[in-house]
């Protein structure tokens, strides 16, 4: 978070970058590595705005958390491929490397990690990519003991980062299937108050329902609500 006396999160406009990389480690995703011309560092929790212009003028956008590290030399989105998705559909489909995209960002400053207080992050299914970010960051300053993570995912299969969470210590929970003695189930409050910690700010991220329902455990564990940062993703456009 950022305390009194801190500057502001960083931002930025629109700018264009080229497609550096295109991997989908998962179904129905896409990763893209983007070198981003006169790029402005972002903060763990920060977003792009991604803008598509067709032949005829037409226009769609779609904001994305950047799951990339502030000191890496690329800007790292990680999308869900969405049906009906104008966005979505033509990145994981269409976007090869050397493409060109239109982005506006760094935005946002009230989800943002400053890389020196505890937090508690609970994230459900591709929830996790602004949690990664805040991640890589502990981890470049050395400092993975200032973050607990928690995540739920209906399988493993499904879930983003899977691997480099669990490295991280993040604790996984399935609800469609057991993962070693626990069985499938949603996260509950025992999960969580190991993880607690005094001091932390706790961020929510997931869709409507999942931030809903994280977010009121949490303060019926004794999370203070002024305490407790919320980013839901879903068709009304906001961060995904």
């Amino acid at each position: 978070m950022l305390g009194a006396g801190r500057p502001p999160a960083p931002a930025g406009g629109w700018r264009t970058a080229a497609v550096a990389g295109v991997r989908r480690p998962i179904r129905r995703s896409v990763e893209l590595r983007l070198d981003v011309h006169d790029r402005i560092d972002h903060m763990p929790g920060q977003h792009y705005v991604v803008r598509l212009t067709a032949e005829d003028g037409y226009t769609a956008q779609r904001s994305y958390s950047v799951a990339s590290a502030p000191g890496d030399p690329l800007v790292e989105l990680f999308v869900e491929r969405l049906d009906d998705g104008e966005v979505s559909t033509y990145l994981a489909d269409v976007v090869e490397p050397g493409d060109e995209l239109e982005l506006r960002g760094p935005i946002g400053g009230w989800f943002v990690w400053d890389g020196e207080t505890p937090a508690l992050l609970v994230a459900g299914g591709f929830g996790v990519v602004p949690f990664v970010a805040m991640v890589r960051h502990a981890r470049d300053l050395g400092r993975l003991d200032l973050l607990r993570v928690a995540v739920s995912s209906r399988t493993l299969a499904e879930l983003p980062y899977a691997e480099e969470l669990t490295d991280a210590g993040a604790l996984i929970v399935l609800t469609r299937e057991a993962r070693g003695i626990r069985p499938a189930g949603r996260l509950t409050a025992p999960d969580l108050v190991p993880l607690w910690e005094p001091g932390q700010t706790a961020y929510v991220c997931g869709s409507a329902s999942f931030a809903e329902a994280a977010s009121q455990l949490l303060v019926g564990m004794g999370f203070p609500a002024a305490d407790v940062r919320v980013e839901r993703f879903g068709p009304s456009g906001a961060p995904a």
